[in-house]
């Protein structure tokens, strides 16, 4: 239920259009290329980011798992 209601606020297809030509007014069309690349390496760190959280996790799982078989 609670997914219906967040999908409802969602733009719609002439909704992005507007949205798209704010950007364009605002930034101009030379900016835009410079904020994709920008926003494409910020995605892109985020993601290593999250990588490298996830094999501290499984490291420290695996330590633990170890440990405990240890002891066994």
């Amino acid at each position: 239920m609670n997914m219906l209601l967040l999908l409802g606020f969602l733009p719609s297809g002439s909704e992005w259009i507007i949205i798209a030509l704010v950007i364009l007014l605002l930034f101009g069309g030379k900016k835009i290329p410079e904020l994709m690349r920008g926003l494409g390496k910020g995605v892109k760190s985020f993601k290593e980011g999250v990588n490298e959280a996830k094999e501290e996790i499984e490291k420290a799982k695996d330590e633990v798992d170890s440990d405990s078989s240890d002891k066994k």
